[in-house]
């Protein structure tokens, strides 16, 4: 019998100030409504150039280690996902790695895919542990990213960061993964990148949003097609999809997610039609069921809400945000999740929640991590926006956290709280 692999536990850092989504519509001359409600936001995390991605990784990685007690010398891999890196060589994970004093005696690595970074980490871990080629050690998966846009720009409102650490092993009580029924999906398209030299992502935004939407189609039905062969859902009086407890999706704004749940529904509508062809008013109607969305989807949105885009951090903050929510209720029910990354790539999963999910949750201290953080104001929303690159502001970082601190001979300075 094959070993259980997945996430034994897991940890989120976030900037320490914030902006009130409205705040920011007022500013723009906006109604507040088109950013509630249009875009599903409610708070933005503001980083300064001393919150860089390593900083929060380590912090994430930090508290996991900390709060679950793991003892470093467990960990054979430490793969970093992120689109923010902050050299073209040399890896986060290589900071991290020096940060918390972790073992040699493990692999390290970035992996860079836009927003499917972190998930690909995730698998490469997963896969490692699965094939035995781990010896029974387990890896540290981290996926860090700051979601920076132009001031003015269309893509402003989405704005956020953050980082999620996920320890995978073979003792998954968070979540326990479906090795071998993924579903990918990839593309060569130009629908959002970053070129070498710009802090600004560009984005051509309705043509990026109908490329998440052919991956995610593509993706579920490569899952779907897996998990019908080993009978984990069937074809029925409930589709395949709603056999999901719930379905979580990379949210690069938390309104994506409503898009993205409509389209996987309408491939269940349209492929258990045997072929038929079903009328608009079939599709539409039932791809927009606000009764699926919300127990499926909705529940999982409340961190990402709060915190704002965090590239491949994103879906992992809905992991976060569902589990704090549910943990206890979704216990034993298997859940499915959709990442996605421009370029583009993505991937349908599956997991079942663990028993533990409620406990480690709990030492994650999601409302904690949360009320910690500062609101600001539009002024200094502007001010720390401003802010060069590389030049941090002089701050002690809080207890437990990490800051970059400076730059010297091209070297990266942090220092630890």
């Amino acid at each position: 019998m094959k070993p259980q692999v997945g996430i034994e536990a897991l940890a989120f850092a976030v900037p320490h100030r914030y902006l009130d989504i409205e705040d920011l519509a007022r500013a723009r001359g906006v109604e507040p409504a088109k950013y509630t409600a249009g875009l599903g936001a409610k708070e933005m995390a503001v980083p300064d150039p001393g919150e860089d991605a390593v900083a929060l990784a380590a912090t994430a990685a930090a508290r996991l280690l900390r709060r679950n007690d793991v003892d470093p010398a467990r960990i054979g891999m430490l793969v970093v996902g992120t689109e923010t890196g902050v050299d073209h060589s040399k890896a986060v994970a290589s900071h991290v790695q020096g940060l918390l004093k972790l073992p040699r005696s493990m692999r390290t690595f970035d992996a860079q895919h836009a927003c499917f970074g972190g998930t690909a980490g995730l698998m490469a871990a997963t896969e490692w542990i699965a094939s035995g080629a781990g010896a029974g050690r387990v890896a540290l998966v981290i996926a860090t990213d700051l979601a920076r846009y132009e001031r003015l720009g269309a893509g402003e409102p989405t704005q956020g960061g953050g980082a999620v650490a996920m320890l995978v092993s073979e003792r998954p009580e968070v979540l326990s993964l479906d090795v071998g029924l993924n579903g990918t999906c990839s593309m060569d398209v130009y629908d959002f990148w970053r070129p070498h030299g710009r802090r600004e992502a560009l984005v051509d935004g309705h043509y990026s949003i109908d490329c998440y939407l052919d991956s995610v189609a593509g993706a579920y039905r490569g899952w779907r097609e897996r998990a019908l062969a080993r009978e984990v859902v069937r074809w029925g009086e409930r589709t395949p999809s709603e056999q999901l407890a719930r379905i979580l999706y990379h949210v690069p704004f938390c309104k994506m997610a409503k898009k993205a749940h409509a389209r996987v529904r309408r491939c269940d509508l349209e492929d258990g039609a045997g072929g038929a062809t079903l009328s608009p008013e079939a599709l539409d109607g039932a791809s927009r069921s606000e009764t699926s969305y919300g127990t499926q989807v909705a529940t999982s949105l409340g961190l990402n809400a709060r915190v704002g885009n965090a590239y491949t951090a994103s879906l992992y903050l809905a992991l976060v945000g569902v589990l704090h929510a549910e943990a206890r209720a979704l216990a034993g029910q298997r859940v499915g999740l959709f990442s996605y990354g421009s370029g583009c790539c993505g991937e349908f999963f599956s997991g079942v929640v663990g028993e533990g999910a409620a406990r480690k949750l709990a030492l994650a201290d999601v409302d904690g991590v949360l009320a910690a953080r500062e609101r600001v104001s539009m002024e200094e929303y502007e001010r720390v926006m401003a802010m060069p690159p590389g030049e941090p502001p002089q701050a002690t970082p809080a207890p437990g956290t990490f800051r970059l601190v400076g730059i010297r001979d091209y070297r990266r300075v942090y220092a630890e709280g």
